[in-house]
């Protein structure tokens, strides 16, 4: 099992191979995933994006994604659309580029590669 800094050395080593710089950002709390996107206007040219449990509840994150205008791709570790009902409802999907679903820990990497176009 993979621990956020884990996740984080991945996504820091796949950004140095592509040439491209990544920041992390984790919360749980809905106000501070909300500063954290618009912090990101002006700043960077993509956004990859794992709502989680806000996925399916959160006007606030699909306002805030909306309103930066920076290409974002929405990420799950597994697959919404094969879980609970409920799951299959996302609202921050409207607003991104692309939506990579079920693909583990690879989705973080494929979803960077889309936003730098390699």
């Amino acid at each position: 099992r993979i621990t956020y800094r884990g996740l984080t050395a991945l996504i820091e080593k796949e950004a140095g191979d592509m040439g491209v710089q990544a920041e992390c950002f984790q919360s749980n709390c809905e106000g501070e995933i909300v500063d954290a996107i618009q912090g990101a206007y002006g700043r960077c040219d993509g956004i990859v994006i794992n709502p989680a449990a806000y996925t399916h509840t959160s006007v606030a994150i699909l306002d805030a994604v909306k309103a930066v205008g920076i290409p974002t791709v929405e990420v799950h570790i597994s697959d919404p659309d094969t879980r609970e009902d409920f799951r299959r409802v996302s609202y921050v999907r409207s607003a991104c580029v692309k939506t990579i679903k079920g693909k583990g820990l690879a989705g973080y990497a494929e979803a960077m590669r889309f936003l730098a176009g390699k």
